[in-house]
């Protein structure tokens, strides 16, 4: 592992344990053996190692999200497995959760930016997904944006039961009872 891949494990695991507030660039080079300078070399602040750890943990979330909808062949599956592989991987990304849900990362721009991005992403793929089960007369939706952005609400309520106070025992069986009231309001009869 070169020194940069280093350097952002070791962040990582600090800032998921202390958060970005309590977490110095001392810190930081005390865990990862290597003096201050050598952090300096590769990052302006701690603030550019927390961005680079977002970014990557967000394109990682991604990705998974976009395997889980390629392996589903109906539009409700497809939302299920979108759902589920979302609350499994918020959880192991840890950072990038706090990064969307600590309200006292607001004043940080790429904070902002992180989460305005998730949620247009989250809305976009979940709109597609409506929009194809419309079109396969499988759902009845007058405004799949509307309805798509009403989904990613409801997800992010559950977040917090689901991953805060770590009731994930039951997660597929939960996420089921959700699914099935939105399938059942949605779903053409």
């Amino acid at each position: 592992m070169d020194k940069k891949e280093q350097i952002l494990k070791v962040a990582g695991n600090i800032f998921a344990k202390f958060g970005l507030k309590k977490t110095t660039m001392d810190d930081i080079a005390k865990l990862a053996r290597m003096g201050k300078s050598t952090l300096y070399y590769y990052f302006k602040s701690k603030e550019s190692i927390f961005t680079e750890i977002i970014d990557k943990e967000s394109r990682i979330l991604k990705q998974k999200l976009e395997e889980a909808i390629e392996q589903s062949d109906t539009p409700q599956q497809k939302i299920k497995n979108y759902i589920l592989t979302r609350m499994k991987h918020l959880k192991e990304l840890i950072n990038y959760y706090t990064t969307l849900t600590d309200d006292y990362l607001t004043h940080y721009s790429f904070v902002e930016n992180a989460r305005k991005d998730f949620t247009q992403y989250e809305i976009g793929t979940i709109k597609d997904v409506l929009i194809e089960g419309k079109n396969q007369n499988l759902f009845f939706i007058e405004d799949a944006e509307s309805t798509a952005r009403m989904i990613i609400i409801a997800l992010k309520a559950f977040e917090y039961p689901l991953l805060i106070e770590n009731r994930s025992e039951n997660i597929e069986e939960e996420i089921g009872l959700m699914l099935n009231i939105i399938f059942k309001g949605i779903e053409v009869r």
